[in-house]
């Protein structure tokens, strides 16, 4: 049922709870007993099954768990319906379908493999969160939430100094706008209100250090970002609420380096031979490609705007 990733999503934000909905009647039920869901023509649709769905998240709500079950319920019961149909057709002989369900298979398998190579990851200590709870003033103690307006400017990295140059003057994006215009450089306007752990995490700190009314300058990808603090707000976290978040944060970090790391120990291992118009890889093909956030940030010192500009009151509307 992939068709509607929102659906998926809903899917798993609903989650173990199940178990507590479907155990929780008498002992001698025949449904709980056999397991048994729902029959649908001649198949069934198991607890199981519900609780493999559900169990990606918790639900927290006997209210919710109850409702959640039926969902998910009603979901499996479409697609029994559909595979029924799909045998029916012996679809499950089409070339495409089994080649689809062998693709499915090895990313189950390499996933398993994944997941058990990362559950070797050790727990952070408590003074390990603590260090890094203190390293990251910008996400706890000192948080934030911005209100960001931002020029996404199409431009290599050539024209970052002629900008930076520019920018070395107290503008406002109302300005800077019509600058790029005469320049003739492409760009599109956006604002945003985000606290700033839903920023990415190599721009954090450089939006940081910008006060209400500054801009910086941010590289990301093929263009250049300006970003201009419109507004922002203190809403810090304490030590005892960030513990369970930087626990889950240090530990999800152990399991993707130890799984890179054994996938590096394999490729290394491995005999690999790269045959017809893959026989010659470039060198920097044969390696993978490196997350977008590991491109370290290059932020223009923060430029004051003047202040009580009409123009950025009416918001981004004109800049486009």
């Amino acid at each position: 049922m992939s068709h509607h990733a929102g659906r998926a999503l809903t899917l798993s934000i609903l989650a173990a709870a199940v178990l507590a909905a479907c155990g929780g009647g008498d002992s001698g039920d025949k449904k709980t007993a056999t397991q048994v869901a729902a029959k649908v023509n001649g198949g069934e649709v198991s607890v199981h099954q519900i609780n493999q769905v559900m169990q990606r998240t918790n639900v927290t709500s006997p209210e919710q768990a109850k409702t959640a079950s039926r969902q998910v319920l009603e979901r499996l019961i479409d697609q029994e319906l559909l595979v029924q149909q799909a045998l029916d057709k012996k679809l499950d002989r089409d070339p495409r379908t089994l080649q689809a369900i062998e693709a499915a298979r090895r990313e189950v398998l390499s996933r398993a493999y994944l997941e058990q190579v990362s559950a070797a990851a050790s727990k952070p200590t408590e003074s390990e969160i603590k260090a890094y709870y203190e390293a990251h003033p910008e996400l706890f103690s000192e948080r934030r939430i911005f209100n960001l307006r931002e020029l996404s400017i199409q431009a290599g990295p050539e024209f970052a100094p002629k900008l930076q140059a520019y920018m070395a003057e107290p503008r406002n994006l109302q300005q800077l706008a019509e600058w790029l215009r005469s320049e003739n450089v492409r760009f599109s306007a956006n604002a945003v209100t985000k606290p700033a752990e839903q920023l990415p995490l190599e721009m954090v700190k450089n939006i940081h250090q910008l006060k209400d009314g500054q801009m910086g300058m941010v590289r990301s990808g093929n263009a250049i970002l300006v970003l201009e603090v419109a507004a922002s707000r203190s809403a810090p976290v304490d030590e005892k609420a960030a513990q369970p978040i930087i626990e889950q944060f240090l530990l999800n970090q152990r399991k993707t380096e130890l799984a890179k790391a054994e996938v590096k120990n394999l490729r290394e291992k491995g005999k690999i031979e790269y045959m017809g118009e893959f026989s010659a890889p470039e060198p920097a093909a044969a390696e993978p490609a490196a997350p977008a956030s590991a491109t370290e940030p290059a932020v223009a010192a923060p430029t004051e705007a003047p202040a009580n500009d009409n123009a950025i009151d009416k918001g981004l509307s004109g800049l486009k």
